[in-house]
């Protein structure tokens, strides 16, 4: 299992605990709904926090990728173009 999918399980099970602690607890509703708006933007900001990682490691994996791919298209192109110049050409 991925660190990501347990991170995002954690997350999502404080989230329902943080909820039924507010709704139960004995307060006005006006209150309730500022502490459960306010929780929300938390926990929307730490899932924004963990996404933008994940992209970012994503971003990193392509681009190393990307290069690795390159790096390998040269090679095989400068062992091909080596033959090419080698040869001499013969009049028809």
């Amino acid at each position: 299992m991925s660190s990501g999918k347990v991170f995002l399980g954690v997350l999502a099970g404080a989230a329902t605990g943080a909820l039924a602690g507010i709704l139960f607890a004995p307060a006005k509703g006006s209150k309730t709904r500022k502490k459960i708006t306010r929780k929300g933007e938390d926990y929307l900001d730490a899932v924004k926090d963990t996404f933008n990682e994940l992209l970012d490691a994503f971003t990193e994996k392509l681009e190393k990728v990307k290069d690795d791919v390159s790096e390998f298209a040269e090679k095989k192109m400068s062992k091909t173009e080596k033959p090419l110049k080698d040869t001499k050409t013969v009049p028809v």
